[in-house]
């Protein structure tokens, strides 16, 4: 309970306007309205010795004293490991205010905790804690830290709500995070890593305080509507209250306090096709208005961050102007009875763009981190930069690019670069598509549906254009982007081959499971140990949403070429979909009739793609990545590399890694081109992600498409499709039929 008995010091330790709201609680319980929220953000070695950062949110009622958070070493995962006389202890970490008003407040725990020489579990409390829906309890929330030897097994999800007007009762709700918890409990994640879209706003058009706006028919009268203060304030209910609903719903929220997050945002996480309509209609009062409301709340809720003051309204001149920073100076409508942290200090983990996004006034928000011994991540903010012809801008790439070669200059362990896009990158081209919704041809229909209403379910409500155009304008492979994107994987190549570390890129989006490619051109004769170029694209998505339908993912097969990047370099989908899940093999299949995993009159389940469709999955799933040989925890010291198997034999001391024979010039590239793509699919070891396969040499990785059997199986039991990745190794340039590298 709170009462209004006295008025709270700002950050600057003020009263008054900014000072946040006049109460004080009543209780000494802490009224919890949703969380904790666990984020990892960084890792940090010396001497041998390592230390974890991360953070832990809740949001409360308001007026709480600053709560108390207790952090205690349980002890090693494995019960045969033997823990050192030096365990360390129990901790207490204090509560920070990152933002509060009259009805909510943030509160944020920075933790830190040793890395051991064995996989440890840690216990976290929150002194006081409970819930203001009286049917939840607290209970102990426990979480797994690699040791200093080990890199991080990752969880890998994207698109984690539901369209507007998806029965979500059909698809049981997001029942695959009842699978993840499932594959937690039998072998730890130690990081999930959401690709964007980790919630879906587009319903504040539908039934929320956009509606008015969304009716409106007239295209230049709603570029002209204002969003004003009581607009603002109306979002600002609408995205925290499906902030709260999203992030408190089991079983989603299981994983919430138990698996560190690390997260990017979508156009979802703002409202669908945000960044890719035409650029005078981005810039309209209400496109600009919420922009800043969602990212308002994606600090708070997805990266524990302290918002900005206030954000901008066509009633508030101080908002209107963009500074270099963002909205500044502060709107003091917007701070009555409201309390934000001011200089919250940003987290070495973040890459913060040079200037504002063009509809998003704020700086973009990249990530750079380290994820245990051998693996470093990047995720690229594609979303705050993002115009419909512009995905980042250049001074973005080049700062990213700085701190790669910073950071791996200076840390020779490190092996692999996993780099978050969102938005996959080696995909199928689409321009055909792009060609017709965007062509004269278009026109007659879409004046029909101006002055008449027809083909409503084909056009947007926002700037009238096809539905569809804003998705495949946000692809890489869209025309407009085309020069960005070879730029970028040049970038990358560039960067594989000066450090000797393998590239895998990670994608979300496009609600379908997919593996692509770069390589090498075959006639280059290098194999794909040797091959700076190879570099997978995980394409994962979606974890909650329904998958597109099946002729949909089928057409994208069929358009599944080999492309032709440049000169030196191809790409392709890999076909590992040797079946559909939940049967047998693709030719064998006797089910008939259904669609999309529904089940037949025989309670089968039905089959999901053709049986030529080998390439892509439109079924909802997630993925594993993890090293396909971990290093043992018992070590004599703390950064050795993993001991030599047999597949990468040891020579003088040295761990050789395997190398595949060079590939076939004449061989079909979408087929496995090296021995951890081969038999790729249900068969592979990798499948199941749970099991080690020992493939690739000393530093490969194991992936695993975790892909839903039934969406009417409320328990979420999915299908493994497996493959791995090799390290690279370019230390001796290879040279085969003249070729020279």
């Amino acid at each position: 309970m709170v009462d209004s008995i006295a008025p709270q010091a700002n950050s600057s330790g003020a009263h008054g306007v900014g000072a946040g709201p006049q109460v004080l609680s009543t209780t000494n319980e802490l009224e919890v309205i949703v969380g904790p929220l666990l984020n990892y953000r960084r890792m940090s070695t010396e001497n041998g010795q390592g230390t974890w950062y991360g953070s832990v949110l809740v949001v409360t009622t308001p007026g709480q004293t600053a709560p108390e958070l207790n952090l205690s070493h349980v002890g090693p995962t494995d019960p045969n490991e033997e823990t050192v006389p030096s365990a360390p202890g129990s901790r207490s970490f204090h509560g920070e205010k990152l933002y509060e008003d009259t009805n909510k407040a943030f509160w944020r725990f920075t933790i830190d905790l040793p890395f051991q020489q064995y996989e440890a579990r840690w216990e976290y409390k929150i002194k006081g804690l409970t819930y203001v829906d009286e049917a939840k309890s607290q209970k102990p929330q426990i979480f797994v830290v690699p040791s200093i030897t080990q890199s991080m097994r990752i969880l890998f999800h994207s698109c984690n709500g539901f369209s507007v007007g998806t029965d979500i009762d059909a698809w049981s709700g997001p029942a695959l995070w009842n699978d993840v918890l499932r594959m937690h409990a039998q072998k730890p994640f130690h990081v999930m890593i959401g690709g964007g879209d980790q919630i879906y706003n587009d319903g504040v058009r539908v039934d929320g305080p956009l509606r008015p706006w969304t009716d409106i028919g007239n295209p230049h009268k709603r570029r002209e509507f204002p969003f004003d203060e009581k607009m603002r304030a109306e979002c600002d209910e609408y995205y925290f209250n499906n902030y709260v609903r999203w992030y408190g719903q089991a079983p989603f929220s299981h994983a919430n306090g138990q698996i560190p997050q690390v997260n990017i945002w979508d156009d979802h996480d703002i409202i669908d096709g945000f960044g890719s309509y035409t650029d005078h209609f981005m810039r309209c009062a209400v496109f600009r208005g919420i922009g800043g409301v969602a990212h308002k709340y994606y600090l708070l809720f997805q990266h524990h961050q302290a918002p900005p003051k206030s954000t901008f309204t066509t009633d508030a001149p101080n908002t209107v102007n963009v500074g270099a920073e963002g909205t500044t100076p502060a709107d003091p409508a917007q701070l009555k009875n409201t309390f934000v942290m001011t200089n919250d200090e940003t987290d070495s983990s973040y890459i913060i763009g040079s200037k504002p996004g063009p509809y998003v006034e704020e700086c973009s928000r990249n990530i750079y981190t380290q994820l245990g011994a051998r693996i470093a991540f990047v995720g690229i903010d594609a979303r705050t930069e993002r115009t419909r012809h512009q995905i980042n801008y250049p001074e973005t790439y080049k700062q990213i690019f700085s701190r790669l070669d910073k950071e791996f200059s200076a840390n020779k362990d490190l092996k692999h670069l996993v780099l978050l896009l969102g938005v996959p990158i080696a995909y199928p081209r689409l321009q055909w598509l792009e060609n017709i919704f965007s062509s004269p041809i278009i026109a007659p229909i879409k004046f029909l549906n101006k002055r008449f209403g027809f083909g409503g379910s084909i056009f947007n409500k926002f700037d009238g254009n096809v539905d569809l155009l804003d998705d495949l304008d946000d692809h890489y492979t869209a025309h407009q982007h085309k020069h960005e994107r070879r730029d970028l994987i040049h970038m990358l190549q560039g960067f594989s081959k000066k450090h000797s570390v393998r590239v895998t890129i990670l994608g979300g989006d496009v609600h379908l499971a997919a593996i692509g490619r770069f390589y090498s051109k075959p006639k280059l004769g290098i194999p794909a140990e040797q091959d700076f170029r190879y570099m997978p694209n995980i394409i994962s998505s979606a974890i909650t949403n329904k998958p597109p339908p099946t002729a949909v993912a089928n057409l994208l097969a069929k358009r599944n070429k080999i492309h032709h990047l440049d000169h030196d370099t191809d790409e392709t989908l890999l076909e590992i979909f040797d079946r559909d899940p939940g049967h047998g093999d693709k030719t064998n299949e006797a089910t008939n009739g259904a669609t999309n995993g529904t089940t037949n009159g025989n309670g089968k389940v039905g089959k999901k793609t053709a049986d030529s469709n080998h390439a892509t999955m439109p079924s909802r799933n997630y993925a594993i990545i993890a090293e396909s040989n971990p290093t043992p925890t018992k070590t004599s010291s703390a950064l050795a590399p993993a001991p030599a198997t047999a597949s990468a034999p040891a020579t003088d001391g040295e761990a050789l890694v395997h190398t595949s024979a060079p590939p076939d010039a004449k061989a079909n590239a979408r087929k496995p081109i090296h021995v951890g793509e081969n038999s790729a699919g249900t068969s592979h070891p990798a499948a199941s992600g749970l099991t080690a396969t020992g493939l690739c040499g000393q530093y490969g990785l194991d992936v695993t498409l975790r892909v839903e059997i039934s969406p009417s199986d409320k328990e979420g039991h999915t299908d493994g499709y497996g493959f791995s990745i090799p390290a690279l190794e370019v230390g001796t340039a290879y040279t085969d039929h003249g070729s020279r590298w």
